[in-house]
């Protein structure tokens, strides 16, 4: 563990009713922060390992990237421009069934250096091979909340419990909900197991929900019940969770969400390109429903880049709406932050306060798209990109910085492995 200082230095804290605070001081000890403020009144007798100068540049909390599946890497450009059951059913499930563990570790790995180099300190994964992931994830020093995908043909309800023993009970960077991949690969008793299980440790539950209209289509027709109005009935959402997409909920499901406290996270990237469709993100903003934003999978995205995603949340609502002023950035820098932390229960890493982990990234505002600073996050959300991160840091420690990585393994052996991954066919 280390103390690191840094000074001149923009602050956005997220807080809310909190200003951003100019020429300020951020100290963190160890995995924490200990102080934000202003230089005459910051702590004394701290000895630190590293004072950085942060020139007028912003520090802020890290991106959290709501739902994504990191050990996609090596499906990159693999199989695009197809629509979704094609490209799920005939290249990826096929792809997918001869990964070894092993193959998913170093896929990750390479997932992990693209969340850090675009300030994401957090990524919500689900994902195959979960002690894989969490291996590759801890070893980089890079906060992962898993989630289960369970289907028909893997991940079995004996092994959710498993994880979620094993996997809340070690390296806090790691941490594990029940989930299952959609209702159209579950059978009812495999839902309604996990539902007893959810039930059994009052645990929330998560899953891909009404992404498509014939998803939608096809739970009615064997149910009689939208996808979460199925799910709800079998009291999966009895203590939480929510769903990835959402792009087709009813008002019924709308009602649903706001009942059960459920979040829905969005990923227009991935929606947009799979032309799945625009959900309705400013409605669900109005109707109260909890909001978070992912990138989907490196296979469907194909990028894991949330400033895009940021701009598509806000672009897409306004041409959906024909009305500019449908989503304001202000809202979908939230969302991209503070409600992705929420929802993945990351209390302790969702804003920029002393005792919280130090998960934080430093903004470069001297590059042309960030001039003039009429509104930071504005600019963050309409201008910005992943160039302008020069620094991430999680849990105290430094892990990517002005192009250069400390995630304890060497970057070029990683594209070499994930590369040999994608070339067995």
């Amino acid at each position: 563990m280390s103390n690191i200082r840094f000074y001149n230095a923009g602050i956005l804290t997220m807080k809310p009713g909190d200003k951003i605070i100019k020429d300020g001081v951020l100290c963190v000890e160890g995995e924490r922060i200990l102080y934000i403020g202003e230089p005459e009144n910051e702590p004394g007798g701290i000895k630190y390992d590293r004072e950085i100068d942060v020139k007028g540049d912003l520090l802020m909390p890290g991106f959290k990237n709501a739902h994504t599946h990191s050990g996609m890497t090596f499906l990159r450009s693999m199989a695009d421009d197809m629509p979704l059951d094609k490209w799920l059913n005939d290249c990826i499930f096929p792809r997918e069934a001869k990964l070894t563990g092993e193959d998913i570790y170093w896929s990750t790995k390479l997932a992990v250096m693209e969340y850090l180099t675009g300030g994401v300190t957090a990524c919500f994964d689900m994902y195959l091979t979960p002690y894989d992931i969490a291996r590759a994830t801890e070893e980089c020093g890079f906060r992962c909340v898993q989630v289960g995908s369970m289907n028909n043909f893997s991940q079995s309800l004996e092994l959710q419990e498993e994880w979620l023993d094993k996997l809340n009970h070690g390296n806090p960077l790691t941490t594990y909900m029940l989930g299952y991949h959609a209702e159209y690969t579950c059978s009812k008793e495999l839902l309604t197991g996990l539902s007893d299980l959810s039930h059994k440790y009052s645990a929330p539950v998560w899953g891909h929900n009404s992404e498509t209209e014939s998803e939608v289509k096809g739970c009615i027709e064997r149910y009689g019940l939208t996808p979460t109005g199925f799910a709800d009935s079998l009291g999966l959402f009895d203590f939480g969770g929510g769903g990835y997409h959402c792009v087709y909920l009813s008002d019924n499901d709308r009602e649903i969400f706001k009942k059960r406290g459920l979040y829905a996270v969005t990923n227009p990237g991935s929606n947009t390109k799979l032309a799945s469709g625009i959900a309705p993100i400013a409605d669900y903003l109005k109707e109260g429903i909890s909001l978070a934003i992912g990138t989907d999978g490196p296979a469907s995205n194909n990028c894991l880049d949330m400033f895009r995603e940021m701009f598509l949340v806000t672009g897409l609502s306004k041409l959906q709406k024909r009305d500019a002023s449908s989503m304001d950035a202000d809202e979908v820098l939230y969302m991209a932050t503070v409600g992705g932390a929420k929802a993945m229960g990351l209390k302790e890493s969702d804003v920029l306060s002393p005792g919280k982990y130090a998960d934080l990234i430093r903004i470069d505002m001297s590059k042309p798209e960030m001039q003039p600073v009429n509104n930071i996050t504005k600019n963050l959300v309409y201008s910005g990109s992943k160039a302008d991160v020069r620094l991430t840091m999680i849990a105290g420690k430094i892990l990517y910085e002005d192009g250069n990585f400390n995630i304890g393994e060497d970057p070029s052996l990683i594209i070499k492995k994930v590369n040999e991954i994608g070339n067995k066919g």
